[in-house]
């Protein structure tokens, strides 16, 4: 089982409300995603008529494809039934919410799974912050470490 995490995503938002979601894929994009050729870099969610889209996840070429390649960029349909549609909708109306994916993997059936999060942009003090406990954590580890 491959686990691709997007790391910024913590970084960058409060997370409120974490969920399962199918994903949509052309053959070439598995394959692509088996080698490893993902990037989450600005990725994230929307809303549209009643479905949820992916958009700017970034599934690289797969070298192989020929001319049945895949775009890298396109938008992906989202496997949500219309209960946690609902839910996240009601969520994101808030002002500064936003939907992102946290984690795509593969799971023991084979089918590719994304963890979507319902999530609040920080702010730069915000993230200043984290950072500076993320440092006293390490350093007050790095003394036990030493004793």
């Amino acid at each position: 089982m491959r686990i691709f995490k997007n790391r910024k995503a913590v970084h960058n938002y409060y997370i409120v409300q974490e969920m399962e979601a199918g994903i949509i894929l052309k053959g070439t994009e598995i394959k692509s995603i088996r080698a490893g050729k993902v990037n989450f870099k600005d990725s994230y969610g929307k809303i549209e008529n009643g479905e949820v889209w992916l958009y700017n996840l970034h599934i690289g070429i797969y070298v192989q494809g020929s001319i049945y390649n895949h775009d890298p960029d396109r938008k992906r349909k989202l496997l949500l039934n219309k209960k946690e549609i609902k839910k996240i909708y009601h969520k994101i109306e808030e002002k500064g919410m936003a939907i992102i994916p946290t984690e795509l993997y593969i799971n023991e059936a084979g089918l590719v799974k994304l963890t979507l999060a319902v999530a609040k942009g920080k702010r730069k003090y915000d993230k200043r912050e984290s950072i500076k406990k993320k440092e006293a954590l390490r350093e007050g580890q790095r003394k036990l470490k030493l004793n």
